[in-house]
C-alpha cells in the first residue's frame, strides 16, 4: 500500500512537470509567432476590445468600492494617531503599488482569461484548430498570438484605471463624507508618491501579471482535452491558477523591488 501511494505521487508529479513543459513549448511557439501576427492588426484590436473594453465595467466598479473602503479603513486608522491629513497618501500608494495591479489581474483571470480558456477550448472540441492546420495555417500564429498580445497590451492599462479610479472613490469618501481637506488630501499624495519607486513598479507588476495571466489562459484553452468536461476543467483551471501565480508574484515582485530578501 506504501508503494502505491508513492507511485501515485510519482505519477502526478510527473504530469504536473509534463504540462509545465507542454505550457513553455506552447509560449516558446507563441514567442516565435509574435513578429507575424503583428500583421493582423485588426485581429489584435478585435482581441484588445474582447478581453480590454469589455472588462472595464467590472473594472471601474471594483475600483470604486476598493477605493472607498480603503478610504474608510485607513481613516480609522489614522484617526487614532492624529494622521488623517495622511489618508490620500495611504490610498494611493495601496492602490498603485498593491491592490491595482493585483486585484486587476484576479478580475482580468475571472473575466478575460477564463473567456479565452473557453474560446480556445471550444475551437479544439469542434476542430476548427485541426481545419487551420490541415489548411496550411498555423492556429498559434493565427489565434493563440494575437489574443496574447492584447491580454498582455490591456492588463496594464485596466490596472491604471482600476488606481484611478480607486482613488477617486478614495477621495469622495475622504472630502465628501469624512470633511477631509481637499487641498492635503491632493499635495499630501502628490508629495509622497513617487513616479518610478511607486507607479513604475506597479506598472511593472500589471505587466508580469498580463503576461503571466494570459499565458495560464490560452494554455489552458489550447491543452485542453475537447470534450465539453474538458472546456470546463480547463476554464477552472485558468480561474484557479491564474490566482495563485498572481499572489505568488506578487509576494516575489514586491520582495524584489523593495530589496526585503
Amino acid at each position: 500500500m506504501i508503494g502505491d501511494w508513492f507511485a501515485a505521487r510519482g505519477r502526478r508529479v510527473l504530469e504536473i512537470l509534463v504540462r509545465l513543459g507542454r505550457a513553455h513549448i506552447l509560449l516558446y511557439y507563441v514567442l516565435l509567432a509574435l513578429p507575424s501576427s503583428v500583421r493582423l492588426f485588426r485581429e489584435i484590436v478585435r482581441q484588445i476590445h474582447s478581453v480590454g473594453v469589455r472588462s472595464l465595467v467590472i473594472i471601474i466598479v471594483s475600483g470604486l468600492f476598493v477605493g472607498m473602503v480603503l478610504s474608510l479603513q485607513g481613516y480609522n486608522t489614522l484617526v487614532h494617531f492624529g494622521a488623517t491629513q495622511s489618508l490620500g497618501v495611504l490610498v494611493a500608494l495601496s492602490l498603485v503599488r498593491e491592490l491595482g495591479p493585483v486585484v486587476s489581474a484576479l478580475l482580468y483571470g475571472g473575466r478575460a482569461g477564463s473567456a479565452l480558456a473557453a474560446e480556445i477550448g471550444l475551437m479544439k472540441a469542434t476542430e476548427q484548430l485541426s481545419g487551420m492546420e490541415m489548411m496550411a495555417v498555423d492556429p498559434i500564429e493565427r489565434v493563440v498570438a494575437p489574443r496574447f498580445v492584447a491580454g498582455v497590451l490591456a492588463m496594464p492599462l485596466l490596472a491604471a484605471i482600476f488606481s484611478a479610479v480607486g482613488v477617486l472613490g478614495g477621495y469622495f469618501v475622504a472630502v465628501g463624507l469624512l470633511g477631509l481637506d481637499e487641498g492635503a488630501f491632493w499635495s499630501q499624495m502628490q508629495g509622497k508618491v513617487d513616479f518610478h519607486e511607486d507607479i513604475g513598479n506597479g506598472i511593472l507588476k500589471s505587466v508580469v501579471f498580463g503576461f503571466v495571466s494570459t499565458w495560464i489562459a490560452l494554455f489552458q484553452g489550447y491543452d485542453a482535452v475537447p470534450t465539453a468536461e474538458g472546456v470546463s476543467l480547463a476554464t477552472t483551471r485558468t480561474v484557479v491558477h491564474t490566482a495563485l501565480a498572481v499572489l505568488a508574484l506578487d509576494f516575489v515582485l514586491t520582495a524584489l523591488m523593495f530589496n526585503k530578501v
